[in-house]
């Protein structure tokens, strides 16, 4: 495609293909509320997420993002996988959301689909929805370069009261 652009007034000839329309990033100022609601349950002992580029997406674009955030509260215990306790499904202590159905989100057209209609089923719906927000904030594409400064490509993420753990992830 001949583009009949220009760059600072200068003229651009030539095919452009469009890259990735990486969604617009919000600053750490914006992030941090998020992560401290979480921080100052006091249910919450402990929470994370895995955040690296794909080697290889099959045939997508692989392009950097953070995926699988999950919590742990005291009534978890030490021994639960953290597969079991990711917020996007059903927590054994935070509850789950069930029913609705899949939607195009308005505020995000060609984007990430969004369920409405749910119903929560649980005994703290506060505290899961502050997970879920957490999860949303990082799952969601909006804080990736906030992430990818604070902790790099590849890694691994756990967040204490203490402090952040920061190892290695490999993948496939």
């Amino acid at each position: 495609m001949t583009s009949a652009r220009n760059f600072l007034g200068i003229p651009v000839e030539g095919d452009i293909n469009e890259g990735d329309k990486r969604k617009k990033q919000r600053p750490l100022e914006e992030f941090q509320p998020i992560l401290q609601a979480v921080l100052d349950d006091p249910t919450i002992t402990e929470f994370g997420w895995r955040q690296y580029t794909p080697y290889f997406n099959d045939g997508d674009p692989c392009t950097f993002s953070a995926y699988e955030t999950w919590v742990r509260t005291t009534t978890d215990g030490e021994d639960v996988d953290g597969y079991e306790l990711e917020v996007a499904y059903s927590h054994p202590s935070l509850g789950q959301m069930t029913g609705g159905e899949w939607v195009d989100n308005p505020e995000d057209p060609g984007g990430r689909r969004i369920k409405v209609g749910e119903r929560y089923e649980g005994s703290d719906q506060a505290r899961y929805e502050r997970a879920r927000e957490l999860d949303r904030a990082i799952e969601g594409g909006q804080y990736l370069d906030v992430l990818l400064d604070a902790f790099g490509d590849h890694a691994n993420i756990t967040v204490r009261r203490s402090g952040i753990q920061v190892e290695f992830y490999q993948h496939d």
